[in-house]
């Protein structure tokens, strides 16, 4: 069976890198005029948030993309199976795990 690479997806990270140095450029460059409109109130107070969550969301799509072209996957850990009765454990003893210790006064 023929094991089939993945392909790395280059277009994307280059697109959000490109994306998030812009936002944190913009920001940086705009700073007092961002201040200004979202110490306004109104809905303009809801801006802070929506910007954390834009810089969030293109942030993580470009760290994302760019750990997957560095090669560097995250580990899947598998549902553990039930053990079964076989030949080699028939004849062994269940493990028990002792009984939780109960704090007392008089101990």
């Amino acid at each position: 069976m023929a094991t089939q690479t993945a392909r790395k997806p280059w277009g994307k990270t280059i697109v959000f890198g490109i994306l998030s140095a812009a936002l944190y450029a913009g920001v940086f460059a705009f700073a007092d005029t961002i201040a200004a409109h979202f110490a306004q109130g109104s809905y303009w107070a809801a801006g802070p948030i929506a910007t954390v969550f834009l810089f969030s969301y293109v942030h993580g799509e470009f760290t994302g993309n760019l750990w997957s072209v560095l090669g560097v996957e995250a580990t899947r850990k598998t549902a553990r199976k039930p053990e079964t009765a076989t030949a080699s454990t028939v004849g062994k003893p269940a493990t028990v795990r002792p009984a939780a210790r109960r704090a007392t006064l008089n101990a």
